[in-house]
């Protein structure tokens, strides 16, 4: 690995209000730093700490700069930072450029800490969304769908290019309904303020755009959560049957190896369960559901807004509706012949995998031939009798398979 002529250490230290709160390492480390970098309010927190001959560089949009000039002093660096920079913060860049090794952290408590504390919330079972360096569209998507899967406490970070009337006003187009919102603004400084309203005083107010927006449940406190997948069929709307069963769905969302980002396609969709499920069990997931019957993707839209997740519905066939489509790093395929899965394959992107499933015997050794594993699912169903005993009922056989193996 190439390294850049960077000074031997470089101190990254995290501020929650003034300078009096700092540690005496941390002071140190502003205290003998040749040149100091942060935002124009860390260096005005800092400026009594600065030595004479200290140089300051302010952070603006463009961090690549900041990073060059890092990368140029030859002498001690501090670079400011709000918080816990490890926090979706400052350290992962610098991390990249110059090593870990070479960083000397001080954290603060972060943000989101702060933010709860102020609301007398734990939230070791929060979920974190950041809009920091990410579209507004994306973390909405992210919040929201976590909101719908977990009742949640959620945490937003937000910033100057979405601010927390935006995410109020985007979690609302959304149909995300919240029973609060707290906008916890300026942390640790001495005029910081907490606002706690509804979605809809979100979405009009207007507010620091440095904020932590906190979604409440009813009271703040979430109901048990739980973790289920193969969902019933009776959970989706279908027309004459045509749903991928219980059982073969839970084995292929096992198959599927779901990542926490990433791009997923459902193909022949159908009724769109493969696709909802994983978008409730991926809330970080782009799920893209392509179907060819209208009806059929008229009722795979009711059911994902039905289930308030984030589906995107492509009418059209494979292979030739795949083609305008992000590569996906995930693919099940419900539908289609062995052409739809080699067209699957050709936009994989590495490392990614695709399930697939078959009723004919000739059909699932062609794909498995392609993709390396598979097993048959013989299902039977108990189904009570006139008299109150059980039989066995025998569902169709169907083969899953996956892959490819990982080299």
């Amino acid at each position: 690995m190439e390294w850049w002529p960077v000074p031997e250490r470089i101190a990254v230290v995290g501020l929650a209000g003034t300078a009096s709160a700092l540690g005496p390492s941390a002071t140190e480390a502003i205290t003998g730093a040749e040149l100091v970098v942060g935002g124009h309010r860390h260096l005005s927190v800092v400026a009594g700490l600065l030595g004479p001959a200290a140089r300051t560089v302010p952070i603006e949009k463009d961090v690549a700069a900041v990073l060059d000039r890092v990368a140029a002093e030859p002498g001690r660096v501090c670079v400011l930072a709000s918080g816990d920079p490890g926090f979706f913060g400052v350290v992962r860049p610098l991390a990249q450029r110059f090593g870990s090794e070479r960083l000397d952290v001080h954290p603060a408590p972060s943000s989101v800490s702060l933010a709860f504390a102020r609301l007398g919330l734990s939230w070791d079972d929060a979920v974190v969304v950041s809009a920091h360096g990410r579209p507004l569209p994306d973390a909405v998507v992210i919040a929201a769908a976590a909101c719908r899967a977990t009742d949640p406490k959620v945490a937003v970070l937000t910033s100057p290019d979405s601010p927390p009337e935006a995410v109020g006003a985007a979690l609302a187009d959304a149909g995300v309904t919240p029973a609060s919102a707290a906008v916890c603004s300026r942390l640790g400084e001495p005029d910081e303020t907490l606002t706690i309203t509804d979605l809809a005083g979100l979405a009009s107010g207007s507010f620091d755009p440095l904020s932590v927006v906190v979604l409440l449940a009813g009271g703040g406190v979430p109901p048990a959560r739980t973790l289920a997948w193969g969902l019933p069929s009776s959970a989706f709307a279908h027309r004459h049957g045509m749903v991928t069963k219980d059982e073969v769905r839970a084995v292929a969302l096992g198959k599927l190896d779901l990542p926490g980002t990433g791009v997923l396609w459902d193909v022949g969709a159908g009724s769109a369960s493969v696709a909802i499920e994983c978008a409730r069990l991926a809330p970080g997931l782009q799920v893209i559901a392509i179907e060819r019957d209208h009806e059929q993707a008229c009722l795979a839209g009711k059911n994902a807004r039905d289930h308030g997740v984030p589906v995107s519905v492509v009418e059209g066939g494979a292979p030739q509706a795949l083609a305008a489509l992000p590569p996906p790093d995930r693919v099940f395929v419900g539908g289609g012949g062995i052409p739809v899965l080699d067209a699957a394959l050709c936009r994989l992107r590495p490392a990614g995998r695709v399930v697939a499933t078959y009723a004919a015997v000739d059909r699932a050794a062609a794909a498995a031939d392609r993709l390396g594993s598979l097993v048959a699912l013989d299902v039977a169903r108990g189904v009570r009798l006139p008299d109150g005993g059980l039989r066995l009922a025998a569902e169709n056989p169907v083969f899953v398979v996956w892959g490819p193996e990982a080299r």
